[in-house]
């Protein structure tokens, strides 16, 4: 019967649909196999653009949700490890000291410190990372020894121990050192009340030390003590971490009174240069309502990039490492490395910190 054979070319017709997305995601394999050619150009269109005023909400990258997964993900490690050391980011003119701060804690300064000094220390710049937690955080994200006993930047503010028989190299990550802080810094701050000029023991340990770096960054404790002081006295920048989160928002002001007041007293030449938003889950309105006046009141201060809510992030540490090398193709690795290289440009942009 002619109804029986008709069933044929109906039955059919679908296998040309199922050859139809065969060129599609065929078109964009090949660039599996062009991170050669392809991965230091990708610097100009991966990166945001630093001299745009966008206020659009959104979590970095955006660029892959419409490529092959497996494709972007082996392209964003290859761009974030640089096993050839071909990739580098700017270096600048001068060092860059930046402290770390906000005196809230659990919204991203250990993490945002080791994240972005692996990122920047990967990528041809020397990065000395300070630890002036008593926690002791962000030694154990580089995987640095900081027991009771191990030399740590305890010694250097109430010793005067020099920096460079403290500062460790860090394992792996070719470039980057780690002033280690251990338990004995807890008790620094009720020490440095009676010791002369308490405000300046780390500016003047950093200043000591022989050789240069082309970032340091101080990750403070969350307080307001003598501790964050010394990194405010230390540094010329002010990196902060803001979760976009309404909690985050309500001791902003207080910090920035803190530190207007080190400007104004003790470090003429401190700047809040950079603001990280941090923990950004674009399924909420609130993350977008908190970005959104966070980039109405501090304008070009807010790096484009922002971190969002991973767990990679959160279980990179427990293995004593970065999100950068536990899981470089990740989102939050990927995120941190676009935060790494917006700092990287505009140190460039504006000819570096004296």
């Amino acid at each position: 019967m002619p109804t029986s054979g008709a069933p044929v070319p109906v039955s059919s017709s679908p296998v040309p649909t199922s050859g139809a997305p065969v060129p599609a995601s065929s078109a964009s394999v090949p660039t599996s196999g062009a991170p050669v050619a392809h991965v230091e150009p990708s610097f100009g269109p991966a990166s945001p653009s630093f001299g745009a005023d966008e206020h659009v909400s959104r979590e970095t990258p955006s660029q892959d949700e419409e490529d092959p997964p497996l494709a972007m993900e082996a392209l964003r490690a290859v761009q974030i490890l640089n096993p050839s050391g071909e990739i580098t980011m700017p270096r600048p003119d001068h060092p860059r000291v930046l402290c770390v701060a906000n005196q809230k804690g659990g919204v991203g300064k250990t993490t945002t410190t080791v994240n972005l000094a692996v990122a920047l220390a990967l990528h041809g710049n020397r990065v000395l990372v300070v630890d002036l937690d008593p926690q002791g955080n962000a030694s154990t994200g580089l995987n640095v020894p900081h027991h009771a006993g191990v030399p740590d930047v305890y010694d250097c503010l109430i010793d005067n121990v020099p920096l460079s028989e403290v500062a460790q190299p860090v394992e792996g990550i070719p470039n980057l050192f780690c002033v280690p802080a251990t338990i004995d810094l807890a008790g620094a701050e009720i020490e440095l009340v009676s010791v002369v000029a308490r405000e300046s023991r780390l500016a003047r340990a950093i200043t000591a030390h022989p050789e240069k770096f082309d970032y340091v960054f101080i990750d403070c404790p969350p307080s307001l003590g003598l501790l964050t002081v010394n990194a405010l006295c230390a540094a010329q920048e002010v990196l902060i971490p803001i979760q976009c989160e309404y909690y985050a928002l309500e001791g902003l002001n207080q910090l920035i009174n803190n530190i207007n007041l080190v400007r104004q007293h003790l470090n003429p030449t401190l700047d809040v240069s950079t603001i990280l938003l941090t923990m950004y889950d674009r399924r909420t309105r609130l993350a977008d309502a908190v970005e959104q006046d966070v980039r109405n009141h501090f304008g070009s201060k807010v790096l484009n990039a922002v971190i969002p809510r991973n767990v990679r992030v959160s279980e990179a540490p427990s293995y004593g490492q970065s999100v950068m090398t536990y899981d470089p193709g990740s989102r939050g690795a990927t995120s941190y490395f676009e935060a790494a290289l917006e700092i990287a440009m505009r140190g460039v942009n504006t000819g570096g910190t004296a």
